[in-house]
């Protein structure tokens, strides 16, 4: 029989959406929120031929993690716009505090101490974040300097104004992302950061059909392959759905107590874990960390940079083993490393034996631990192989049949994921709302 609240989730229309005023207040804030950031993706730096970097950025493009990074971006960075950093370098910021938390003792303790520690930590995640931009920033000026193509050079007064003045609004651009990106989580709906990227992608969608379409028309690919690419991304997407969803849910029992003349407790529940509890993160978390390197060593080798960058850049292009295997060893550490942050078997074991409950079969205690410890290790090790082929295939695609479809796997992962995530945020405030009308009603009726 169907709880309450699937009773009144199934019950839901647009009737009780209409009537949910908040809810609509937050979705059109967020709306609007990326609508700015949409906008923003088109003003062009300052110094910059956009035509002659058009061109430029075109033979680029085939650097691997570049190219997927301008897809994350919305395109911002082959127009080179004042948010071409997008929101990595908070990312890359937010991966090094991580990273730092568990090996830096007086880190680890700010994080246990509740909503104060979480904010000192945010703080110095900003802090750490102006520096990488900065970093990343300073690079893209000085490949912007070195790039010359068939019309001229791409920026038209070189120097240190430039270099000051490129950094000051990139740093700046990924700064108001970074507060825009906060804002849409606690005035909106959804997470900011995430819904950036996702608007970044969804807004190439477009563009990518466009291109494989025209491609299908000048004989470029086969209509059947056209087909099969449609297939294959129907495919991805359900694929995706399936194991996002997917649980594996450990019983737990709690024994029955006595107080006064009452019964209480004897009840049993599940402890859910997800198939795959590191969600969207690893892929986004591997190419950031990719990025920092690349970034500049792509823009110095086309401006005619060193022999080493150069063979950088090479051997990082898509489809090459190098970058594919360094790519997908990032996945399988971070698929492990942010499943270990969000989930501690020992605090869980603890919490259960506090509350008297136990899995039926193990003692509680260490024993419990290490059960939930070798349960979640083996879901991971699958949830690892999943994302790395979710990852891997449009990399495939591209390198070896040249489908200009960046809408393919990473992206697939973050669109869907998003989505399903921002649906579950909507439904919880519907739910929440319909409650509300409820507890409403039963005061009238009281009072009456």
């Amino acid at each position: 029989m169907a709880s309450a609240a699937e009773q009144m989730a199934a019950s839901m229309n647009w009737g009780v959406f209409s009537k949910a005023t908040d809810l609509k207040k937050r979705l059109w804030f967020a709306l609007g929120a990326l609508i700015v950031y949409r906008i923003g993706t088109y003003i062009p730096l300052p110094f910059v031929d956009p035509r002659i970097l058009a061109d430029l950025f075109n033979n680029a493009r085939g650097a691997g993690i570049l190219g997927m990074f301008d897809m994350f971006a919305g395109g911002a960075l082959s127009r080179m716009t004042i948010f071409a950093l997008n929101i990595m370098p908070y990312i890359s910021a937010s991966i090094i505090m991580q990273l730092l938390t568990t090996v830096s003792p007086q880190l680890e303790a700010l994080k246990k101490e509740g909503e104060t520690g979480r904010k000192r930590i945010n703080q110095y995640t900003r802090f750490l974040t102006l520096l990488v931009a900065t970093f990343q920033a300073y690079g893209i000026a000085v490949g912007l300097e070195g790039m010359t193509g068939s019309q001229g050079a791409a920026v038209s007064e070189p120097g240190l104004y430039f270099r000051f003045v490129t950094v000051i609004t990139l740093v700046g651009g990924t700064m108001f992302l970074m507060w825009l990106g906060e804002q849409i989580t606690a005035r909106g709906i959804g997470n900011g950061t995430s819904l950036i990227i996702f608007a970044g992608i969804v807004a190439e969608l477009p563009s990518a059909i466009a291109g494989t379409l025209e491609l299908g028309r000048t004989g470029a690919l086969s209509a059947l392959f056209i087909i099969f690419l449609l297939l294959m991304v129907t495919a991805v997407i359900a694929t995706i759905v399936f194991v996002e969803r997917a649980q594996r849910r450990i019983l737990v029992q709690y024994p029955k107590r006595q107080v006064g003349n009452k019964m209480y407790g004897g009840e049993s529940s599940h402890l859910p874990l997800k198939l795959n509890t590191s969600g969207v993160i690893p892929p986004i978390f591997a190419s950031s960390i990719l990025l920092l390197p690349a970034t500049f060593a792509t823009f110095s080798a086309q401006g005619g940079g060193s022999d080493w960058m150069a063979t950088f850049n090479a051997l990082m292009g898509r489809g090459h083993p190098l970058y594919l295997a360094i790519y997908l060893l990032l996945i399988v550490f971070f698929a492990f490393f942010y499943t270990a942050v969000v989930f501690n078997p020992a605090d869980t074991a603890e919490n259960l034996k506090k509350h008297g409950g136990f899995i039926p079969g193990i003692r509680p205690g260490k024993n419990t631990s290490d059960y939930l410890d070798f349960v979640l290790t083996r879901l991971t090790v699958i949830g690892a192989i999943y994302l790395s082929l979710i990852s891997i295939l449009p990399e495939i695609l591209i390198s070896q049949y040249s489908v200009p479809f960046y809408f393919g796997g990473t992206s697939l992962l973050i669109v869907v994921s998003v989505t399903m995530d921002t649906v579950a945020q909507i439904q919880s405030h519907l739910l929440a709302h319909q409650y509300e009308g409820l507890i409403k009603k039963a005061k009238l009726k009281g009072g009456r």
